[in-house]
């Protein structure tokens, strides 16, 4: 499901079961994050496979790139493998810096 910044944030942040999720390279995430994001770099399909497979699907995984584009991906690919609740940031981070949100850096 995509979400606008607001909703996202905001269910995220009512969310005492949430997983964010980074699917940025690591070379972004080191230039800035959403704090409390887990890193799992989308592009090296080996270890963001290994990582779904180890993942509960149960859980409710807010995420997020760069722009909302391979995020978008992410989540089909996680519904797709019967994770229930995946929530895309619409617009990623640029977005998110953007609106004055605060990050990790």
């Amino acid at each position: 499901m995509n979400l606008n910044i607001n909703d996202w944030k905001k269910r995220k942040e009512l969310d005492s079961n949430n997983i964010c999720l980074d699917v940025r390279t690591t070379e972004e995430f080191n230039q800035g994050y959403i704090q409390g994001s887990i890193n799992v770099d989308f592009y090296n399909s080996i270890d963001f496979m290994k990582f779904l497979e180890k993942s509960e699907k149960d859980n409710n995984y807010y995420v997020y790139c760069r722009s909302g584009k391979r995020s978008h991906t992410a989540c089909e690919i996680m519904a797709e493998m019967g994770f229930k609740n995946v929530y895309n940031l619409k617009g990623g981070f640029i977005d998110w810096v953007k609106n004055g949100n605060k990050i990790n850096e």
